[in-house]
This record gives structure tokens, sequence and C-alpha cells, in this order.
């Protein structure tokens, strides 16, 4: 075996039993929208594992990002993004798995935040894509922008991205944008439109989905 070989092994993903029926769902969309409460519902309602993409010791670092170079700052995500879906496998053993934001997240927001086309950054994560965990479902979740300035107003927990969203002209209006382009292009795409909705009404619509999969 050659040097390359060995390397090639020593960077394959971690082996998990991938034997279970257990959905992966993945909620997308922009930040305030409500992924994570809704995450956290939908755990509860399926007895599932809740999980944000920016995972432990990659969240704790986060306002650190904003000083990177565009590179650099594409390479902590994705580096979250790897490390999550190792978690993902793991606890896919045991139920199903709800994701806060996953590699779609990954190509709006940088391709947004670096004012490059969503194929841009796409082909820069290209050779990653076969580690990731597959979702089975990715509920993009979509709203007005008066809605979302509502939430965010009231979000407690405000990051400089969310700062950003408003603060930086024509970046709200163009991530939303990439993720329209995003989830066009995704087998595994369910919008919802969250507008006049609270989250345990878009919980029971999710939940009731699956369930009628499953039957």
């Amino acid at each position: 075996m050659n040097r390359t070989e060995l390397m090639v092994s020593a960077f394959q993903s971690i082996p998990y039993d991938e034997h279970h029926d257990n959905p992966f769902v993945v909620l997308e969309g922009v930040s305030g929208i409500g992924k994570s409460t809704l995450a956290v519902l939908l755990a509860h309602r399926i007895d599932g594992t809740s999980l944000h993409t920016l995972a432990p010791p990659h969240s704790g670092w986060s306002d650190e990002v904003h000083r990177m170079g565009p590179l650099a700052n594409l390479a902590f995500y994705l580096s979250g993004l790897l490390h999550v879906s190792d978690g993902v496998r793991g606890a896919l053993a045991f139920g199903p798995v709800i994701a806060d934001r996953y590699a779609s997240s990954v190509t709006a927001c940088q391709a947004a935040i670096h004012g490059v086309s969503t194929a841009d950054v796409d082909r820069l994560v290209a050779p990653f894509l076969s580690y990731l965990v597959a979702p089975t479902h990715t509920f993009y979740l979509r709203c007005s922008q008066a809605a979302l300035r509502e939430r965010l107003a009231a979000k407690e927990d405000t990051k400089q991205d969310d700062t950003d969203l408003l603060g930086v002209p024509g970046r709200l209006e163009q991530l939303m944008t990439n993720f329209e382009t995003v989830a066009a292009n995704d087998p595994t795409a369910i919008v919802l439109n969250t507008d006049g909705f609270t989250p345990d009404d878009l919980a029971d619509a999710i939940t009731a989905y699956l369930e009628n999969l499953r039957a």
C-alpha cells in the first residue's frame, strides 16, 4: 500500500452501524426563521436527537470566524459540517436525527457572505460530500422579510451573522435567493412556508409527513 492509499484510508468516515431505518431530517433557512426551536420540538415529537451543524467545539469559536479570510472562513464551516456528520452517524444508530442546518447552509451562507455563486461554493465543497451522511428529508423554511425581521428582533441569542443579515446591504435578499437556488437542486427538499404558523404547527406538519411515509 502506498502513502496515498494510507492517507485516503486514514480520512475515511468513522464506521458506525448503518443498518437502521431512522430518518435524518435537516432544517434549513435563514437565521431567525425558527430552525432551532423547531428542531427541539421535533426531537421531542419523534423521540430523536437534535444537533446543530456548529456543534462543540466549533460553536465556541464562531465569534473568531469573522476575522478570518474567505477560504479559512469556508474551511471552518466545512470542518464543522464534517464533524457534525460524525455525530449524526452515531446518533442514527439509536433513533431519528434532526439537524439545525447542514450542507445547504454552508453553500447558501458562504456564497452570500463572500459575494460568489452557490455553484462556486459547491465546487470547493464537492470533494468532501461523499463523507457526509445524506439527509432523508431537508425542510427549507421560508417566510416573508417582514416576518423574519420580527423574529430576529425577538431573538435572544443574536450573533454577528444575525446582525449582518439586516445590517449588510443586500445580504438578506441574497441569502434568501441562495436558499431558493439550493433547494431547487436538492432531491431531498421540502419547502415549508412559515408565515402565520407557530412552531407547534410546523412540528405537527413535519411529524405527520414523516408518519405518512412510514405508514
